[in-house]
C-alpha cells in the first residue's frame, strides 16, 4: 500500500502484484473520472447504477466520459438489497451481453455497496472475468466495499452468501457525492469507518472521538480525512491477505450478529451499517465477558456508535427464542466452520482475533444487548 498526496487528491494503491490498482480520493473526481478510466476503456463502456444514484450523478458522469472520447452507455438498477439477487444479477448479465461485451471491455459501478457488490459480481462471472471500475458515492462504499475483491449477492439464507473476489481495475472516490447523502446513510457508512479503529488503529479511534460532529456534518477536511485513513487500512490488510484466508476477517467486526440482523428482519429493514453499529457492540460486549477487553472500553464504543447516529441496540428476531434465532442465522455466517460460529472480538484496544465462543454465553450476550432497553 502507497500513498501519493497531489493537492486536494490522494492515491492509495492496493498491492496485489501484477493486480494491483489505484483507489483516487478527493473531491470533484467525478470530473476526472475519463481521465482514469479512458486507458482501460475498449468498446462500449456499461455504467451501471440505479435510480436513486442515476437522478444526482449519471448524466454528469456520461457527459465526462463522452467528452474523453468514451463510449458510455447506463444501465438502471432498482434501488436497493432487492436488486442483490439471482434476479437483479440475471438481469444485469442480460443487459450487458445485449451489448455484446467482449472479455477485454470494462464496466463501471457508479454507487453504492448493493450496485458495487452486484456489479462487480457480474464483471466476475461474466464470459469468466470482465474488468471493472468502481466509483462509490456513499461512505459505506467509499471506505468498505468498493476495495478489496470482495462482489456477490444475498441469498434468502444468508448475507453475501453467493459471490466471488474478483478485483476492481480501479476505484474513484469523489467526495463531494457524499453532500447529497441522505442522513441515515452517511451514519450507516460511518459504522464501517469506526470499526478500523478498535480492530487496527486506537490513534484514528481517538480522532473519530473528536472528529465525530463534524463528520456528521459532512465537514469536507473530516470526510477526507477519514476516508484515506479507511483506504490505507484496508488496502494493507488486503495486500497481506486478499482472499480471507487469516488476517482480512478482523474487517468483518460486527458483522457475524449484524448479518443475522439483516437476513432476520429482511433486507433492507435496517441498512447494513446500522446492523454492523450494533453489531460492533455486541461484539466487543462477547469481547468483555471473555475478559478480553474492560467495560471502559465497551463503552466508550457505545458513545461512538451513538454519536455516530447508530443504534446501540439490537432487534428482537423472534419473541419466543431471539437467542436462538441469532444463533441459527449465524451459523450460516462465511466464517463458521462446522457449524461452530467463529466471532472477530477485540483482544485489546486496537487488536482483533476471530475466534469462537460459548453458545451459552453468546445467549447472554444476545439477551443483554437486544432491545428493549
Amino acid at each position: 500500500m502507497s500513498g501519493i498526496m497531489n493537492g486536494h487528491r490522494e492515491t492509495i494503491t492496493v498491492g496485489l502484484g501484477g493486480r494491483a490498482y489505484d483507489i483516487h480520493v478527493g473531491h470533484g473526481m467525478l470530473d476526472r473520472a475519463g481521465q482514469y478510466l479512458k486507458p482501460l476503456a475498449r468498446g462500449i463502456v456499461p455504467v451501471v447504477t440505479d435510480r436513486h444514484v442515476a437522478d444526482l450523478h449519471l448524466e454528469r458522469l456520461l457527459q465526462v466520459l463522452t467528452n474523453d472520447g468514451i463510449a458510455a452507455r447506463p444501465i438502471v438498477m432498482a434501488p436497493g438489497e432487492a436488486s442483490k439477487s439471482f434476479a437483479g444479477l440475471e438481469r444485469l448479465c442480460g443487459e450487458l451481453l445485449d451489448m455484446e461485451i467482449d472479455r477485454t471491455g470494462l464496466i463501471v459501478a457508479l454507487g453504492g455497496g448493493v450496485i458495487g457488490d452486484l456489479t462487480g459480481f457480474a464483471a466476475g462471472v461474466l464470459k469468466r472475468g470482465v474488468g471493472f471500475a468502481q466509483i462509490p458515492t456513499t461512505l459505506l462504499a467509499q471506505v468498505d466495499s468498493s476495495v478489496g475483491g470482495k462482489t456477490g449477492i444475498n441469498h434468502p439464507l444468508g448475507k453475501n452468501m453467493i459471490g466471488a473476489f474478483h478485483q476492481p481495475l480501479l476505484v474513484v472516490c469523489d467526495l463531494a457525492s457524499l453532500d447529497t447523502l441522505p442522513a441515515r446513510e452517511l451514519s450507516a457508512g460511518l459504522a464501517e469507518v469506526i470499526k478500523y479503529g478498535p480492530i487496527h488503529d486506537m490513534g484514528f479511534m481517538e480522532w473519530l472521538e473528536a472528529h465525530m460532529d463534524a463528520l456528521r456534518a459532512r465537514d469536507r477536511d473530516a470526510l477526507a480525512h477519514a476516508v484515506r485513513r479507511c483506504c490505507e487500512i484496508k488496502a494493507e490488510v488486503v495486500a497481506q491477505d486478499e482472499r480471507e484466508s487469516g488476517l482480512r476477517a478482523i474487517l468483518n467486526f460486527g458483522h457475524t450478529f449484524g448479518h443475522a440482523m439483516e437476513a432476520g428482519m429482511g433486507y433492507g429493514v435496517w441498512l447494513h451499517g446500522e446492523g454492523v453499529g450494533a453489531g460492533m457492540l455486541m461484539a466487543a460486549e462477547l469481547s468483555r465477558r471473555l475478559g478480553l477487553v474492560d467495560a471502559a472500553f465497551c463503552a466508550r464504543l457505545r458513545v461512538l456508535v451513538q454519536r455516530a447516529g447508530l443504534p446501540v441496540r439490537a432487534p428482537v428476531l423472534d419473541e419466543r427464542d431471539n437467542a436462538g434465532r441469532y444463533l441459527e442465522w449465524m451459523r450460516v455466517d462465511k466464517k463458521s466452520q462446522a457449524g461452530e460460529i467463529r466471532f472477530v472480538l477485540i483482544d485489546g484496544p486496537g487488536k482483533a482475533v476471530v475466534r469462537s465462543a460459548p453458545d451459552a454465553l453468546v445467549r447472554e450476550v444476545i439477551d443483554a444487548c437486544c432491545a428493549p432497553a
